[in-house]
């Protein structure tokens, strides 16, 4: 046995200062798992409202409690700061930034470049470094490690180098980000092995890969999956749809299967930071191989005209009620990108607001989780969420269910509403009034 490194001497003592970079649906999670084993926390982020808001102990997130936040603080191993030259006091930082898109559909790297940037100023010999944002891959490598290594330390020999990409699934009840498996890799084996003794503080299982691509092109094909599987079901239901078949009652039928099928469900488009991104920094990534990626790129298709299908589904809905989608009031249920959660990130129902208003329609929202909308790179709604009363429901021409939130009153509503357009399959079990919901 070789001695141990400083670094690991501080994991087995437990105290290692984690700074982890970006306090979003990734970050914070990750911070309360690292502060629940006892482990030292800094959080930083550009934010300084949400600096704020954590530090007096409360939460910037519905899916984190207050109370969570609070004993996070109140424990003394948690702070939130803007202060970025803090990272010099921390002995692993865990970059935790979005990833977007650019207009032309490929990656936008300024926050993770932004971000090692920043790190390089600070950044000391036993430093490790670790991107948890879903991209491309030979990012680690080609992109973040250049840029750490222009001060003169080197990666692997100074520093370490690691891949570790999260694996957030935001209001879910089964998996948290403490028994969710992790994968790790790392630019060499003691970069791998050290980032995996570090994660172990937090999180239960780990799945070591060979390198820092396997990792990242692990999380690829996890998004990938799904956005080809959810981009056939849509697929599915609108071909159904046009034989008078119920694609819901098809999925129910095959799921009764043991083996060799995985249901996957339509909806009005896809949402989340993941699944309606992360496909296409591997379809950008494969041209400069001079690899064409069909699959994903025709998946990306479907996927993202389906706000289009419902939106023509709510225009043929008004029709047969002898109405134009031009001057109708429309209420669209649901803002969130899935049901109880307050995350419209890439969520499809700003997208239906905006072609519904486009179309002429007077819209409004509800959601329980979203008391307004808030200004991003695509969107700026202006809107409030509107009160659910009886004779409100009873004002609109139609109303649009584009997010099934587990609060709303199914029954109700259709009892109230004039006419329904489902995209969720929220109104299932609702018996009576059938004649005045269509599916979409």
């Amino acid at each position: 046995m070789g001695k141990k490194t400083v670094f690991e001497q501080k994991i087995g003592n437990k105290k290692i200062v984690v700074g982890i970079l970006g306090l979003g649906y990734v970050g914070l999670p990750l911070a309360r798992e690292f502060v629940s084993a006892g482990i030292k926390v800094i959080g930083f982020d550009i934010d300084e409202p949400k600096i704020k808001k954590l530090n007096s102990g409360k939460s910037i997130l519905k899916t984190l409690p207050n109370k969570v936040v609070k004993a996070m603080v109140d424990s003394g191993k948690f702070s939130a700061t803007a202060d970025m030259s803090k990272i010099k006091n921390a002995d692993a930082v865990l970059i935790c930034v979005p990833t977007p898109l650019t207009e032309n559909r490929e990656p936008d790297m300024k926050y993770v470049e932004g971000s090692c940037r920043t790190i390089a100023k600070y950044l000391r010999k036993g430093h490790l470094i670790s991107l948890e944002s879903t991209t491309y891959p030979g990012t680690t490598r080609e992109l973040m490690m250049p840029i750490l290594e222009a001060g003169g330390l080197k990666a692997g020999k100074d520093f370490y180098l690691a891949y570790s990409p999260e694996r957030e699934d935001p209001g879910n009840k089964n998996f948290s980000t403490k028994t969710i498996a992790k994968v790790v890799g790392g630019l060499t084996p003691n970069c791998k092995e050290l980032a995996k003794k570090l994660y172990e503080l937090a999180i239960d299982t780990l799945v070591p890969v060979s390198s820092l691509e396997a990792a990242e092109s692990a999380k690829i094909l996890e998004n990938v999956y799904r956005c080809i599987n959810i981009a056939m079901v849509n697929e599915l239901k609108m071909v159904f749809d046009r034989m008078g078949i119920d694609v819901w009652e098809v999925i129910r039928a095959a799921s009764t299967k043991p083996f060799g099928y995985h249901p996957f469900y339509p909806g009005p488009g896809l949402g989340g930071h993941c699944i309606p991104i992360d496909p296409f920094y591997l379809t950008w990534k494969a041209r400069q191989y001079g690899m064409p990626t069909r699959f994903i790129e025709l998946a990306g298709e479907i996927n993202t005209d389906m706000p289009n299908y419902v939106v023509n589904k709510v225009i043929e809905a008004l029709n047969s009620k002898k109405k134009s989608l031009n001057g109708s009031k429309i209420l669209v249920l649901g803002l969130a990108y899935k049901p109880d959660i307050d995350d419209v990130r890439e969520s499809p129902s700003l997208e239906l607001i905006k072609l519904l208003k486009n179309g002429g329609a007077k819209v409004d929202y509800n959601d329980p989780y979203l008391p307004k909308t808030h200004k991003m790179r695509d969107y700026d709604l202006k809107m409030k969420s509107v009160s659910l009363t009886a004779a409100k429901i009873k004002s609109y021409d139609c109303v649009l269910i584009a997010t099934n939130h587990s609060d709303y009153d199914y029954k109700w509503l259709v009892k109230n509403a004039k006419l329904i357009v489902d995209s969720r399959n929220a109104t299932a079990n609702v018996r009576s009034g059938k004649n005045k919901i269509v599916k979409a």
